[in-house]
């Protein structure tokens, strides 16, 4: 449709300013900045309440700096609008404006509304010999969501937020919709959202468990593919970000953000910090066959990653390294700068502590390749907001040189799928992984320890949202996707898990024993670890997802937290030993240095910060670390090792780990202790093990499959 210049709304414009991008609400009417470097003409297009009709169009009057603006006197919050760009239609040379297509403003605080699949969102005709070389004239607005114009005034009750030392950090991934949807504490009209995530009756277990930090899926605005609804599923995990300033309606009871605020306040006076995942990496409008919806039509040649001219392809089509289609340009300064406003404005205006992101080796990639000199990693060193939160990657892409993990600079945590990939394969019987374990438990030094990084960089977990839980890891040899629709094709195969036996459910009583000690040393050998610990929701009670390792596309008790097995005997069992780990790891300073431990002999003191031992007492060598069939070992951890690089001695507890992978027992002579004797604290063997058991112990025979930590002080 041609947008008529008439206009039921009284509606005027003046200039305006070209900052802040977006629509900013000034007390006595808005400021409409857009940016496109390669736009004639801006329009936006004001709705009514629903959504529905369009009442009123105005044209942005200027253009400073490459920036399109307009200030509407008298427009309120909650004006519902959206944006309309006019230029050139030339796919060759990576254009692709169509003034036919509503779009999404890039800086909205809000959406109303959820997008509808229909051939009109496409700016080419669907179907068309020439495919997107067509030009699509319908109107897409009836299919669109629509922008909302927000107030951000909030009354917070939390003054400071948690800054909780990296240290002292363990992660808690969830998914607000996953975690609340069957939470006995949250009233039915409140699961799924915010609302019912802020709960005190859901946050204060979740404290008392011994976490620090909730990391959540991603809740910036997403979008369902098509492909998934037509298949009766959907975009769960919700890693397909279209807004970056706004949060997505699913998951709020109400359409203001200040349920947002609320949960965060909550999650504050329960002393947690709030972390999101989020995505810059790409966006939904795919490749060249994607839908118009926001950056596409905007300025795409700006937005987005293109082929370069020359012998290859062209800017017609896209660089894909993340396999969604596109990636977005963050060489781009006006890209660049849109995710870097999006960051601080979560941080400043939502009061987030930290961000996971997604992909995020893609963020660091130039056109030569991946560059830890790069803008974006650059911009979120000096930046004196976002240097001040928690960052971290996940370091890997399918793009050339895209594993990075060990290669981001200082000041970045970074996901360490080694630390899975390792510890799984020693529980699971495999061999020569000694000499990796030893690696992992000491914060993963030959990858990370360079450069003044410390132990915290490296974030261990057993388990994610995407791969087998802890349950299943113990419980299936194989994944079991068949509820995606895909015949099982999708997901990792190789899963290094051990199903104990029996693929899936059984009431074998030796073979629940079994599964329910390795969740146990699974578990153990996480939270003991140096480094930073990341504990996926509800596996500190064993919640199975019934051997699907790839449920992005569940809204269902798939990927719902089941807490019923919480309240189970043996979830019960699992939760009370879990949260005796983490009180564990809080209790003795020697189990999170900040500082890698390498062995080093300290003269002075006369003992290293660091010492293995075989079996038998003795101290390790090449030979045993390098025998396949070593699988039993044992790891001290001196209290009196300086805890930081000054040479002064530290009265710490020393810390005895022992490790047994093999299947039989293996009996153990206990090192000396440094100081006292030794008082075994707990072991997997035995969970109903008590704080001061068996003190003064000497030798030990350690049951197969086990691990027991020692204290002396």
């Amino acid at each position: 449709m041609s947008v008529s210049s008439s206009s039921p709304l009284p509606l005027e414009v003046l200039e305006g300013v070209s900052h802040p991008l977006g629509a900013t609400f000034t007390g006595d009417g808005v400021n409409f900045a857009v940016f496109s470097a390669h736009a004639t003409k801006v329009q936006v297009c004001i709705f009514d309440e629903a959504g529905t009709t369009q009442v009123g169009c105005v044209t942005l009057p200027e253009y400073t700096d490459e920036i399109w603006h307009g200030f509407v006197p008298g427009l309120q919050p909650g004006a519902r609008y959206g944006l309309r760009v006019h230029g050139p239609y030339e796919p060759a040379k990576g254009h692709r404006f169509n003034h036919h297509k509503l779009l999404l403003d890039p800086y909205a605080k809000a959406y109303m509304g959820e997008l509808r699949w229909g051939p009109e969102l496409f700016g080419y005709t669907v179907g068309h010999a020439d495919a997107d070389l067509s030009f699509d004239e319908r109107d897409s607005a009836p299919l669109m969501p629509k922008c909302v114009v927000v107030d951000s005034r909030f009354e917070w009750t939390q003054t400071d937020a948690p800054r909780v030392p990296w240290k002292d950090t363990v992660f808690y991934e969830t998914h607000v919709r996953g975690f609340t949807m069957q939470h006995p504490a949250v009233p039915e009209h409140f699961r799924g959202t915010f609302a019912g995530m802020a709960r005190d009756e859901v946050l204060a277990p979740i404290r008392a468990l011994g976490v620090t930090s909730v990391e959540l899926l991603p809740v910036q605005m997403f979008l369902n593919q098509s492909s998934l609804l037509e298949k009766g599923l959907t975009n769960f995990w919700g890693y397909d970000t279209i807004g970056f300033f706004a949060l997505d309606p699913r998951y709020m009871d109400g359409p203001h953000i200040d349920e947002f605020k609320h949960m965060v306040d909550r999650f504050h006076a329960h002393g947690l910090e709030v972390i999101l995942d989020v995505v810059y990496n790409h966006t939904p409008e795919g490749n060249e066959l994607g839908p118009t919806i926001s950056f596409k039509g905007i300025d795409n040649a700006s937005y987005y990653r293109l082929m370069p001219d020359g012998d290859g392809p062209g800017p017609r089509y896209y660089i894909n390294d993340t396999g969604t289609g596109n990636t977005v340009n963050l060489s781009h300064p006006r890209v660049l700068q849109m995710v870097m406003d999006s960051l601080r404005y979560w941080v400043t205006e939502m009061r987030v502590d930290g961000f996971r992101f997604d992909l995020a080796t893609i963020l660091a990639r130039e056109p030569h390749g991946f560059d830890e000199g790069g803008g974006f990693l650059k911009s979120c060193r000096q930046d004196p907001v976002l240097s001040s939160v928690k960052l971290i990657a996940e370091p890997w892409d399918i793009g050339p040189g895209g594993y990075q993990v060990g290669g981001f600079p200082p000041g970045w945590a970074e996901w360490n799928d080694q630390f899975r990939d390792t510890v799984r394969a020693y529980w699971k019987g495999d061999e020569g992984m000694a000499g990796k374990l030893a690696q992992c438990l000491t914060a993963s030094g030959d990858r990370f320890n360079q450069r003044g990084r410390r132990p915290w960089a490296s974030v261990n977990f057993i388990s994610a949202h995407d791969g087998f839980t802890l349950a299943d890891t113990v419980s299936y040899n194989d994944k079991h996707n068949e509820a995606n629709g895909e015949d099982n094709r999708d997901g990792h195969s190789d899963n290094r898990s051990w199903n104990c036996g029996v693929e899936g459910p059984t009431d074998d009583e030796a073979v629940l024993a079994l599964r329910a000690r390795q969740q146990r040393n699974l578990l153990a050998t996480l939270l003991l670890s140096q480094g930073t610990p990341m504990l996926l929701a509800g596996d500190e009670f064993g919640r199975s997802q019934q051997g699907n390792n790839n449920a992005y596309c569940q809204d269902n008790a798939i990927s719902w937290v089941d807490w019923t097995a919480a309240k189970g005997e043996a979830g019960q069992a699992l939760a009370g030993f879990a949260s005796r780990l983490l009180a564990l790891r809080h209790e003795l300073p020697a189990l999170r240095r900040n500082r890698f431990l390498a062995g080093a002999y300290y003269e002075g003191i006369g003992a290293k910060d660091a010492t293995w031992f075989t079996p038998a007492g003795e101290e390790m060598q090449a030979p045993q670390w390098e025998d396949p069939q070593t699988r039993s070992f044992a790891l001290l951890l001196d209290g009196r090792a300086p805890a930081s690089a000054l040479p002064v001695e530290a009265h710490d507890a020393s810390v005895l780990l022992v490790f047994n992978a093999w299947h039989d027992p293996v009996p153990f002579v206990l090192p000396t202790p440094p100081a006292g004797a030794w008082t075994l604290r707990l072991d997997t063997a035995d969970p109903a093990l008590g704080t001061g058991d068996a003190p003064g112990v000497a030798d030990y025979l350690v049951t197969g499959r086990s691990v027991l930590v020692f204290t002396s002080s």
